[in-house]
């Protein structure tokens, strides 16, 4: 018995020794699976949030901020692969360094060195020390040390979108296969994440062109002004496209050339008024392509920078021609801002129908004009046919009536009266007959178009300035005994003594007479600001000298009748 229990006593301390030890693996492996547990939490939690959003630049920036928590990284990014250019990358969001930081890098990766690796070779990458790779370029000035890396592809369905990057491992540590499989899991969850919101982002843009199309039109069809509704297309185009700048130009006819008729946007004065050459330009390139043309970085396309617009600032840019069944008539261009992302061919697919909505839209101003034209030479001609064949005769048959009675009136001054009335009434029916004249001028130009309608014209031109509306009273054959050198002058000196009235004056009325008469042509505006002053420049009022002086008359300028100013411009009308 005292062998038997020598021998229990002995064996006493091993088995609970192998107790302990397996108590300890026991709890090693209950921390294991705890772990996991948690893992697998973070991971479900993780592909919850990045589906949580539709809006795709949102759910970009979620799939990186929950990747960083998931494999517990300081620094992540997501790189989307451009479509057009499959080497390089559109879009990069990075998460973890500040905006000064990423500010004082500079531009944002394209695609090189190491972020190219992933891209040529879609395969999950993980390293201890990402200088140590073949394809590491290093770092930039004023970008965080990193050391640890772990990349893995983003599929939507078949297509790969982009890849995950992943750096330095919180504590010094490395990325192990956990993370690699983890960070794998969250990127088939990212892939339909992504792949929702492209849809939505779809149906929404749909949408958006939709209701575009729908305001252009009716806009159109209302009978709206050309530039109202260029207007109207490029603020649609800019907003439904998040383009910085929109500029839309237009062919001029019998040239190579292009006219910026519209430019809106940030850096739009630089544009406004170009007038491009087709080569070389980037608007022009659309219009001899007759399809869109794409670039990454419009500032610094080697194939135009040598133009005469200032890209400078401006990235990624896309240019579409305008055309209908009538031909090509411009192009309209937008551009975002260095570092936006890039415009792809889905999104700017119904751009090119868009456009078209813009060439339509020149092309019904351009015949409705053309239908107003001929309705308003029409409409002269009625006048001019009823004032001949209606008025003037019954005129002249009243004069001839009076002119019978006048040997049956004894009275002296009754006769001189009656006689007075026969010479007013030939001078009606002259004025009546020099109406029609300016009515019946069909050549268009402003050459050809009547002193009175001509004069009208650069009154109601100057009210938008004047801030009212000027009187106008003209008598005597303006359009018959005016000779168009003198007529030319004439609508000259009046444009520029509106200006001055609205410059200097301070008026708040004005009013305006042209009288041709005694062999002479006056032209008189009267205001009732603040008159001459005593000194100061008065180069205006001796160009409007030079002028009459020219054609042997003369400028008088002095106070008004009740205030003001007044300014007369009298010149001789030989052989009137």
């Amino acid at each position: 018995m005292g062998k038997g229990g020598t021998s229990g006593t002995g064996g006493g301390p091993l088995p609970r020794l192998r107790l302990d030890e397996l108590l300890e693996e026991l709890q090693v492996r209950i921390d294991e699976v705890r772990g996991t547990r948690d893992r697998v939490h973070g991971l479900l939690e993780a592909v919850l949030s990045v589906g949580r959003e539709l809006d795709l630049s949102q759910v970009l920036r979620g799939i990186v901020e929950a990747a960083v928590v998931l494999v517990d990284a300081e620094y992540g990014a997501l790189g989307v692969i451009d479509k057009e250019h499959e080497q390089r990358l559109s879009q990069f969001v990075p998460v973890g360094i500040a905006a000064d930081r990423i500010e004082a890098i500079g531009p944002l990766p394209s695609g090189h060195g190491l972020l190219g690796e992933l891209i040529r070779h879609p395969q999950p990458l993980r390293l201890r020390e990402l200088s140590e790779h073949r394809a590491s370029y290093g770092f930039p000035a004023n970008h965080p040390p990193m050391h640890s890396f772990l990349g893995v592809p983003i599929r939507v369905r078949d297509e790969v979108f982009g890849n995950l990057y992943l750096t330095e491992k919180r504590g010094g540590r490395e990325f192990d296969a956990e993370d690699e499989t983890l960070l794998s899991t969250l990127a088939v969850a990212a892939g339909v994440a992504i792949e929702n919101a492209r849809l939505y982002e779809e149906a929404r843009d749909r949408q958006r062109w939709l209701e575009a199309n729908a305001e252009v039109v009716g806009i159109l069809l209302s009978g709206a002004d050309e530039a109202r509704v260029l207007e109207l297309i490029v603020g649609h185009a800019r907003r439904i496209l998040a383009a910085d700048l929109g500029v839309l130009c237009l062919t001029e006819e019998g040239t190579d050339l292009l006219r910026v008729a519209l430019a809106a946007g940030s850096r739009a004065a630089a544009h406004s008024d170009l007038v491009l050459p087709r080569e070389d330009s980037f608007a022009g390139s659309a219009v001899t392509a007759g399809e869109p043309v794409l670039t990454a970085g419009i500032g610094t396309d080697a194939r135009f920078v040598g133009g005469p617009e200032d890209w400078s600032g401006l990235g990624p840019a896309v240019a579409v021609p305008m055309g209908t069944s009538g031909g090509l008539r411009g192009a309209l261009v937008l551009a975002r801002e260095q570092g936006q992302a890039h415009f792809t061919v889905r999104e700017t697919a119904p751009l090119l129908a868009f456009a078209g909505q813009a060439a339509l839209a020149l092309e019904l101003a351009e015949r409705r004009r053309a239908a107003e034209q001929v309705a308003l030479l029409e409409d002269r001609d009625r006048i001019a046919r009823d004032l001949h064949d209606l008025a003037i005769q019954r005129l002249f048959a009243t004069g001839m009536t009076l002119q019978s009675s006048m040997r049956f009136v004894e009275h002296p001054q009754a006769a001189e009266r009656l006689s007075r009335a026969v010479d007013d009434l030939d001078e009606t029916i002259k004025i009546i007959r020099s109406t029609i004249f300016g009515l019946r001028v069909h050549e268009g130009g402003p050459a050809a178009q009547g002193l009175r309608v001509r004069v009208a014209k650069t009154v109601e031109e100057a009210v938008p300035t004047l801030g009212f509306t000027p009187s106008l009273r003209m008598e005597g054959l303006v359009d018959t005994d005016v000779p168009a050198e003198v007529a030319d002058h004439a609508v000259a000196v009046l444009g520029e003594a509106l200006s001055n009235v609205a410059r200097h004056a301070r008026a708040g009325a004005a009013s305006v007479s042209v009288v041709v008469g005694d062999g002479a042509f006056a032209l008189a505006v009267v205001d009732d600001g603040t008159g001459l002053p005593e000194s100061g420049r008065r180069s205006g009022l001796r160009n409007l000298a030079e002028r009459a002086e020219g054609l042997g008359g003369s400028l008088t300028a002095g106070p008004g009748p009740s205030g003001g100013t007044r300014l007369e411009w009298r010149v001789p009308l030989t052989g009137g």
